[in-house]
């Protein structure tokens, strides 16, 4: 008896979290097979999942049905998430760019207001993540697949002042200073 109340609490976290996940579907292809005697066509879908508190991922899912093709890419996206650092809960804590194939991005952290500014499968990765605040540019592909991926080398990439004063052997305070003190010495050098 005690066992079976102990797998139910360790099942419960673990439910919880998955009602709390958003998917957005990124898109919908349909692929064709040619046999003998025609086409067989097949439908091939990619979401993106998120808890809107810094966790996202994204996967790709192949069915003869679409609803079936939904369901596998949301179950590979729940598989493949990674935790993005947030400051404030809201936007990016510093400019980053990533790449994958030929698809190339910049995301910026904005201030509060500004919004998502971001085409496409991007937008897609940033509501499910969370982000309220950041200006991105993608260059080169355009294709959603290497968007994504790229995107996601961006975030991966980033970095909190906590876990950049860690490697270094710094306090977190010393880390913010200095960001603070750079934007300040900027806004200097601008009004002289």
């Amino acid at each position: 008896m005690a066992r079976n109340q102990n797998q139910q609490q360790q099942q419960a976290p673990k439910a919880r979290e998955e009602n709390e996940l958003v998917d957005k579907l990124v898109g919908i292809n349909r692929v064709a097979k040619v046999v003998k005697g025609g086409r067989r066509f097949a439908f091939s879908a990619m979401v993106v999942v998120g808890d809107q508190r810094g966790r996202v991922g994204y996967g790709t899912g192949k069915a003869r049905e679409v609803p079936e093709a939904i369901r596998k890419a949301t179950e590979a996206a729940k598989r493949n998430m990674i935790r993005v650092p947030l400051r404030e809960g809201r936007t990016l804590h510093h400019d980053t760019k990533g790449h994958f194939g030929a698809g190339k991005v910049v995301l910026r952290s904005a201030p509060a207001g500004t919004g998502i500014i971001a085409g496409g499968a991007m937008r897609a990765v940033f509501e499910t993540m969370g982000v309220q605040d950041v200006v991105s540019k993608c260059t080169g592909s355009n294709n959603p697949h290497n968007v994504i991926r790229a995107t996601l080398d961006a975030l991966v990439n980033g970095a909190s002042p906590r876990q950049v004063a860690a490697k270094r052997g710094l306090k977190v305070g010393d880390v913010v200073a200095r960001r603070d003190s750079g934007s300040a010495a900027a806004a200097v050098l601008e009004k002289e």
